[in-house]
Formats: structure tokens, C-alpha cells, sequence
């Protein structure tokens, strides 16, 4: 596992985290087998988390606490989310700040997610949504700002929306924040246009989320892929985003080298950013961290490589089904 600096908060986090989502939000997900899951990452070196009081409703946060309890000998970083008190995701230009982070509400849910972890601080506290015009209403940062000088947590971010990280600029150049957690793979490029710059000269920390486009870049997925009654993909992969996923995903497949698998070179792609801290695919069982944690040691991507897969930038918008 390799190692970079978490922005102006100097950390040591390794350039693979562990995004769990999926282990309280998603079907098919097994406590016992999480919990292996998760000592694993641990093992191979993996030592940031990231979770959220929405994942589960505080599920995924006792699973971290669990975790931190079993390694207490290990520094391992902590990263949560608070979420908006409207509970709509994503935001909207039309929420304020009373809609969503009321400064009482900030307050009742980081004490919330400290006492689902059974933990006394985390080192991340992150607004799970965030729109840049919320800054105008010094409210909620000064919350937060005093929560941190409390003790709480030691470090403020924001989570921002699915294809928009135009919406963050000005949360990181007020010098406020200390992360932005973004989704950022080879799809998804546009971070690089405005927002790494940012982040770069602020020193502010790049967390990289949904490194696989939610599955379509593991090359797995198909015209007729289902998932089970409730599962939250149901609802993102529609007919239209999931027969255009399954197209631009089959299009990069001749680029795969021989020996590798998509989701290494996804990976890998990501990791080539040096803006980025640190990448958290999800993972839900044993086999998704030896392969997801392996990417860090196999390095970069060629040169060429990589510049071919920027030509497989894919530009959205959000829609009513890009949650």
C-alpha cells in the first residue's frame, strides 16, 4: 500500500480508503462478512474510512466504531457524514441552508454519528450534501468551526453533488474546508478542469468516490442487469443510463492490458491523479479488498494509456435519476 498527504491536515492516509456504503445501503450485504471485510483492508494497510449516519441510519458507522475498538494499537482515519435535514440527495439550487445544515441540526447529528461509532471524535466530519451559496449564511461553518475547536472532529468537508464539482469552488477557496469528497473516474473527469486546481492551491484534500461509475466500470454490467426489489441501483440504472453505461463501458474493454482487470485499471486511472488523497471503492466482501487494495502496489498506468482513456471522458448533467 502506498501513502499521501490528506492536504493541510498533513495526515497519512493511503491512496486506497474504503467507501461503505454499500455494506449498510445496498442488498446483499452480510454483517459478519463486512466486519472480515473490513479487519482485511486493515491487514493489507488501508487506514481511511468513510462512511455516513445515511448509511443505514447509522449501521455503517457502529461498524466502524467496531473497527476502530479491534485495531486501537492502529491509527486509523475516520471520516463520517452528516446528513441534511430535508434528507433529499442530491441537493438543489433552490435548498438553504435552514432546508438542509440549521445549525441545530448539524450539532444533534454529529453527536448522533459519535455515539452510533462509540467513538469520542471523528477526524472527518463532512456535509453529506453541500450547495457553494450556503456559504453566505455563516451559520452553518461557524457551527462546525466551533464543533471542531470542541473536540468533535479535527477536519470539515463537504461531499458534493453527482456531476457538478463546479459547485465547491467557492467552499474551497474560502479556505474553510479541508476536504471535498467528489466522484472523479473515467467517466467522470470534469474535476479536473476547475476543482483540482483549487484543491492544489488551498491544500485541500481530494477524496475520489465512485471510482466505477457504481459498476459500469468493472466491465460486469449488461443490457439486462437487475438487481433485487429495493436495492438502490434499481433507481439509478434506468433503461437510459444503463444501456448507455453498458456502451461506454464496452468501448474501453480493447484497452484492458492482458493480465488486468478492468476495475484494476479504473483504479489505477484514478491513482494517476496526484490530486487525489485517497480513492474509496466500495467494498463488501473478502475478494473486492485483495483486488481493490492491489491496485495501489501495481502503480501507474503506462503513459499512453492514460491518455487514451481520457479520450473516454463523459460529460452528464444530472438528471431525475442521477441521485
Amino acid at each position: 500500500m502506498k501513502y499521501r498527504t490528506f492536504g493541510r491536515t498533513n495526515w497519512t492516509v493511503s491512496e486506497i480508503g474504503y467507501g461503505m456504503w454499500g455494506m449498510a445501503g445496498w442488498t446483499g450485504s452480510d454483517n459478519e462478512e463486512s466486519s472480515i471485510s473490513l479487519q482485511m483492508a486493515v491487514d493489507m494497510g488501508c487506514n481511511f474510512f468513510d462512511t455516513a449516519w445515511g448509511y443505514g441510519a447509522g449501521k455503517s458507522e457502529h461498524l466502524l466504531g467496531d473497527l476502530i475498538r479491534a485495531n486501537s494499537d492502529k491509527k486509523l482515519f475516520t471520516a463520517t457524514k452528516m446528513p441534511p435535514k430535508n434528507f433529499k440527495w442530491p441537493s438543489r439550487r433552490e435548498y438553504t441552508l435552514d432546508d438542509c445544515f440549521p445549525p441545530d441540526h448539524i450539532e444533534k447529528y454529529v453527536n448522533k454519528s459519535l455515539k452510533n461509532a462509540g467513538l469520542e471524535s471523528f477526524d472527518l466530519m463532512q456535509f453529506h450534501t453541500w450547495e457553494d451559496d450556503w456559504l453566505k449564511d455563516e451559520r452553518g461553518i461557524n457551527k462546525m468551526l466551533d464543533l471542531k475547536k470542541q473536540g468533535l472532529f479535527h477536519a470539515i468537508g463537504i461531499s458534493m453533488n453527482r456531476w457538478e464539482p463546479w459547485n465547491g469552488l467557492k467552499a474551497v477557496k474560502s479556505g474553510l474546508i479541508d476536504s471535498v469528497q467528489v466522484i472523479y473516474n473515467i467517466f467522470d473527469q470534469n474535476p479536473k478542469d476547475e476543482l483540482f486546481p483549487a484543491c492544489r492551491e488551498m491544500n485541500v484534500a481530494v477524496i475520489a468516490r465512485v471510482p466505477f461509475d457504481e459498476g459500469s466500470l468493472t466491465g460486469t454490467l449488461t443490457r439486462e442487469s437487475q438487481w433485487p426489489k429495493g436495492d438502490w441501483r434499481n433507481t439509478y440504472f434506468v433503461p437510459e443510463n444503463l444501456i448507455s453505461s453498458v456502451e461506454h463501458a464496452d468501448a474501453l474493454k480493447p484497452l484492458v492490458p492482458a493480465g488486468m482487470t478492468m476495475s484494476e485499471m479504473a483504479l489505477r486511472f484514478i491513482l494517476g491523479e496526484t490530486a487525489v488523497s485517497t480513492v474509496i471503492p466500495g467494498m463488501r466482501k473478502t475478494a473486492h479488498v485483495k483486488s481493490n487494495l492491489s491496485a495501489s502496489d501495481a502503480g501507474p498506468l503506462e503513459a499512453d494509456l492514460m491518455r487514451e482513456l481520457e479520450k473516454h471522458r463523459w460529460d452528464r448533467e444530472p438528471t431525475g435519476w442521477s441521485q
